[in-house]
């Protein structure tokens, strides 16, 4: 098998566009108009964005190492557990979780995960001769 850094980087970098066009494009203003109801900022800063691709690197290494042992079906569903309800479930109890928000974003993050399970599941591998 080749090196799995090139897919993993590419499942990387869709998951940080999924991301990037979903919090800003879709849901920055809710985003906002939450954070500003709490008293808060909302954290936008460069420091934030290298965060969660930072994040979205160690979601799709996980997602890798999962589908080596892993169906994909299997595979799809701990990497979303393990990436986004644990998370939901983390800034839920800070109390800066719009609840409402996860109407759209359950259903968008699984097919955020099963997009790049299947980058990393059907990138092509050295053939054995």
């Amino acid at each position: 098998m080749k090196h799995p850094a090139v897919p993993v980087i590419v499942a990387a970098l869709w998951i940080m566009t999924s991301e990037f066009i979903r919090n800003e494009f879709l849901f920055k203003a809710y985003w906002q108009r939450h954070y500003e109801g709490l008293g808060l900022a909302f954290p936008d800063a460069a420091l934030n964005g290298a965060a969660w691709g930072l994040w979205s690197l160690c979601l799709a290494a996980l997602l890798w190492m999962l589908l080596r042992r892993f169906s994909l079906i299997e595979g799809v569903g701990v990497a979303w557990f393990a990436g986004f309800v644990m998370m939901w479930v983390v800034t839920g109890n800070l109390g800066v979780l719009p609840f409402a928000l996860l109407l759209y974003a359950v259903p968008l993050s699984l097919l955020e995960v099963l997009i790049a399970a299947l980058i990393l599941h059907y990138w092509p591998r050295e053939r054995r001769v």
